[in-house]
This record gives C-alpha cells, sequence and structure tokens, in this order.
C-alpha cells in the first residue's frame, strides 16, 4: 500500500491503524429492521420485503457463535497477526459480529480482514464444525483511523464498549 491517496489524489501517510467489523453469516441480512449498509451505496432504510427475499436466498442457517467459538476467533485473529507481524491493539468476538483494531503499515485493510476471516473460518471449521461452509457474511467495514485519539477511542469501544451497550440497552 505504501501512500495512500484521498479522493483528490493528495499523497498521505498510512493510517496508524483500521477498525475493522465484520458479521457473522445470516445475522444482519438487506433490508434488515435496524437499517443496514448497501455496498457502495451506504445506510439504508429497513425493507421487510429485502429482508424476506435475502433470507430466503440463504444456503445455510444464520451464525451464531458460542463461547468457546468466539474465544477461538480471537485467539485466531492474535495468532495470525503475529504471524503477518501486525500489531494487534484490540478483538472482540461477540455472537454475531467481529471488532479488531489492528495497525499494518503498508498492507490494504481489504486484504487484512480476508486473512483473518479465512484464518478464523479455518480455525471454526477444524474445532467446531467442518460441514459449515459460511461463517461470515460478505465484506464489512473498514475504518481508516488517522489519530492517536482515533485510535484510542476504538479501541475502547472494542475492549469495554460492548459490553456497556449489552448491560446498559
Amino acid at each position: 500500500m505504501g501512500l495512500a491517496y484521498d479522493a483528490g489524489d493528495t499523497k498521505m501517510d498510512d493510517p496508524i491503524a483500521f477498525f475493522l467489523t465484520w458479521v457473522t453469516y445470516g445475522t444482519w441480512l438487506p433490508g434488515d429492521s435496524r437499517g443496514w449498509v448497501e455496498y457502495r451505496h451506504g445506510w439504508q432504510l429497513p425493507d421487510p420485503v429485502l429482508e424476506l427475499e435475502a433470507a430466503a436466498r440463504m444456503t445455510e442457517d444464520a451464525c451464531r457463535l458460542s463461547y468457546e467459538q468466539r474465544k477461538a476467533v480471537e485467539d485466531q485473529v492474535s495468532e495470525t497477526c503475529v504471524h503477518r507481524r501486525w500489531h494487534l491493539h484490540a478483538v472482540n468476538c461477540r455472537t454475531n459480529h467481529l471488532h479488531v483494531v489492528v495497525s499494518a503499515p503498508e498492507v490494504h485493510p481489504k486484504k487484512i480482514r480476508a486473512d483473518l476471516k479465512a484464518w478464523a473460518t479455518r480455525s471454526l471449521k477444524m474445532r467446531f464444525n467442518a460441514d459449515r461452509e459460511k461463517w461470515w457474511a460478505e465484506r464489512g467495514s473498514i475504518r481508516w483511523l488517522w489519530k492517536e485519539d482515533d485510535l484510542a477511542a476504538a479501541i475502547q469501544y472494542v475492549t469495554e464498549g460492548q459490553e456497556k451497550t449489552r448491560t446498559n440497552g
């Protein structure tokens, strides 16, 4: 990746980290009642008909991770980061999604996400269910973190914010 470019093709330094999020297969479908993100079109309002159509196209049940599976995913993310020499700031695997904050200079965030998903899938298949094909939804969220304050906020959200959200509402 080297130097990144903004929309105006101005050279910028690499971000200091990435905040990656992706959901498990079938747990946040197009049309979802909470709203949803359409690839390359952004946030969309709920659409019950679209949600039913998406559910009908599913080839496996929705994936909800057990505590043991979540721990295995977090351990694999950590191991993959060590192997790739990426700096893992925070990881939090929930029953239906995963958050990772990672620094990997000169590596495109889509490669980071693809590698982490692939190795987590391999671990889950080997340890829990070799027959399941779809553990994760396609793509996910990538946030580029440029400032130390943004990195600190992302780490705090991943390590503390998930529990607050769960216990406070």
